[in-house]
């Protein structure tokens, strides 16, 4: 009996990788819920601020690993690889008792499947886009897990017709995406003019997509004001972006940044122009008409043309299964194009009311949240503590 009491007061160790900003969020958001429901868990691992904040202990800082792209991988090649030596040489000295990889799909992959060879168990949060392109990937991913926890309904029978251990926890961003004000009192705070039109830019949370985005984003910001000289812009500074990359590009233009309150800006706004990604969705949950532009290497895009099997690649598209809101992708994301697409919205008030109404009903597809509680709970059964 008292074996078994000693036993019990030893902390389990999560080890948590993760290699972008929303991941280290959805990390950061899964190890605090995680804290609610057992504490004695102790997590060490590869992630951001956000991670640390929570009480992870990082031992390998992955806030500049966030790239997207052939070109940009290979780019970064060093720097990943060598993370992922530290990150299997961690296991190896640490032996946790659970892994769990957040996103950062190939990273994540290759670290799975060297922590199932030395006996760890694997719970993989954020499964690839297994519906978009190379659908056969999830036998591979398989064979590297104990568990795949997918954050969209349609995701499960893709993992179920191949016998693979799956769970629908929920989008973590439906917990997320709460205003601090109400939509009048952000308007006052941030000294807005609710009677001229307010347009919010999310030009990415990477390096590389604010060096491609944000250009093509400030020039829809002068030729919309042309037509809108009384127009109101609003950037919301995603963290992992830091001054010294984004201000330069701000220099003699209309726009207020904003840092730490981006649901607040967003719930101000008339219209968006976003990059494609966890933005979008923020948006839509928000109920915000958009346009979702965006851009690759030349390299890149070619080969995702030939692999990917969908007409659109925005999720609120997705999950709507339609066009709801208009993409711009590539050489169709032009200054131009945006402030047109920008104008309708504000132009035509019929048409910006029938988009919020399709965002409506994206929302009501992902359901009533507890993404992290989910996720927690479903790790502390995976180590046998509830």
């Amino acid at each position: 009996m008292s074996f078994s009491i000693e036993s019990q007061q030893i902390p389990a160790t999560i080890f948590f990788s993760a290699g972008e900003s929303s991941g280290d969020q959805h990390a950061a958001n899964l190890f605090l819920a995680i804290k609610k429901q057992s504490a004695n868990i102790q997590a060490i691992g590869m992630g951001g601020a956000k991670m640390r904040q929570a009480g992870v202990d990082i031992h390998y800082d992955s806030s500049n690993m966030g790239v997207i792209g052939v070109i940009e991988v290979i780019k970064h090649y060093r720097e990943i690889r060598l993370a992922l030596r530290k990150m299997q040489q961690l296991i190896i000295e640490q032996r946790p008792d659970l892994l769990i990889c957040v996103d950062y799909k190939e990273f994540n992959l290759k670290l799975a499947q060297f922590a199932k060879k030395q006996g760890i168990k694997v719970l993989f949060y954020v499964s690839p886009q297994v519906w978009a392109w190379r659908p056969k990937r999830v036998i591979t991913y398989g064979k590297a897990i104990d568990m795949m926890a997918v954050i969209f309904p349609f995701e499960t029978p893709y993992y179920e017709a191949e016998n693979i251990p799956v769970r629908y926890v929920g989008h973590p961003s439906v917990d997320k995406v709460h205003p601090l004000h109400s939509k009048q009192g952000a308007i006052k705070l941030f000294q807005l003019d609710s009677n001229m039109p307010i347009i919010g830019l999310l030009p990415g949370s990477r390096a590389n997509e604010i060096k491609r985005m944000l250009p093509v984003m400030l020039d829809a910001v002068k030729k919309i004001q042309d037509d809108y000289p009384n127009a109101q812009f609003l950037l919301p500074q995603a963290d992992s972006i830091s001054d010294t990359l984004l201000l330069p590009y701000l220099i003699n233009t209309p726009i207020q940044v904003i840092k730490d309150q981006p649901y607040d800006v967003i719930q101000c706004c008339d219209g968006i122009m976003t990059t494609s990604g966890t933005a979008t969705l923020e948006t839509a949950l928000l109920n915000i008409p958009m346009v979702i532009v965006y851009k690759l290497s030349g390299l890149t895009y070619s080969l995702g043309r030939l692999l990917v099997n969908i007409d659109v690649i925005g999720l609120p598209n997705i999950i709507a299964g339609k066009r709801i809101v208009q993409e711009l992708i590539q050489h169709e994301a032009t200054g131009e194009k945006i402030a047109a697409e920008m104008s309708h919205i504000l132009q035509d008030k019929n048409y910006a009311e029938t988009i919020r109404a399709e965002l409506t009903k994206v929302k009501e597809k992902l359901g009533e949240g507890g993404g992290s509680e989910n996720m927690a709970k479903l790790a502390l059964e995976m180590l046998d503590l509830c």
